[in-house]
């Protein structure tokens, strides 16, 4: 009776010693299974990569432009497809929306002599060329037929300026001064736009004038600034 009753004795203990071992072991299940918790919950925060990669992109939106000379993020021009910066277009004539410089040929001449100032004659320019060109007011070259060299600009040098068709455009001549002596007469000048371009001939109204200094002004919008110098 007493064998039976350690036999008892040792069964249930055998089978507690079974409960603690299947305890623990369950215990150390749950405690591996935390571990590896955040590898499994580590896929939701993929929407957090997008954001960073969001934020990322705000980021570099912060910063400033480069003032680089012809870099994208400057003034100076836009870049090529290879990130090489885009030469400028080059500057023409047609500074004015698409209006081109007057040429020698697009206008008519008259020269009339003045009654005052002494010496003087008014040059009267019209553009006769059906559209309005930009005139090179400051590059007017007269000369005289027989004599060396252009008349010197006198006056202020103008800016140049739109001439419409059927306007007018002043400059003054001076033929002589009252301080030289002698000097050589004449009855026709040859006016230039620009000393690039081929001279025309123009006769002097109400000549022939003596000519010993000849001066000539810029282009003005009316005869009586013309005349001022």
């Amino acid at each position: 009776m007493v064998h039976a009753v350690r036999a008892r004795r040792t069964t249930a203990v055998l089978a507690a010693l079974s409960l603690g071992v299947l305890a623990l072991t369950a215990c150390k299940g749950d405690a591996e299974q935390d571990a590896a918790a955040p590898s499994t919950t580590a896929s939701p925060s993929a929407p957090g990569k997008e954001t960073g990669k969001d934020t990322g992109k705000d980021k570099g939106a912060d910063k400033p432009a480069t003032d680089a000379p012809g870099g994208s993020g400057g003034s100076g021009g836009s870049s090529g497809s290879d990130g090489t910066p885009e030469a400028s277009e080059p500057a023409t004539d047609d500074q004015d929306g698409g209006v081109g410089m007057c040429e020698t040929t697009d206008l008519s001449y008259k020269v009339t002599v003045a009654s005052k100032p002494v010496n003087h004659a008014l040059l009267t320019a019209t553009n006769n060329s059906g559209d309005p060109c930009l005139l090179p007011a400051g590059e007017l070259v007269v000369t005289i037929p027989g004599l060396d060299g252009a008349a010197e600009h006198m006056g202020p040098t103008g800016e140049d300026w739109i001439l419409n068709s059927g306007e007018k455009a002043y400059a003054g001549i001076l033929f002589s001064r009252a301080d030289t002596p002698g000097g050589k007469s004449a009855d026709k000048v040859e006016i230039a736009l620009s000393a690039a371009e081929s001279p025309t001939t123009v006769p002097i109204a109400d000549g022939p004038v003596t000519v010993n200094d000849s001066q000539v002004t810029s282009f003005f919008g009316t005869a009586e600034d013309a005349l001022t110098y």
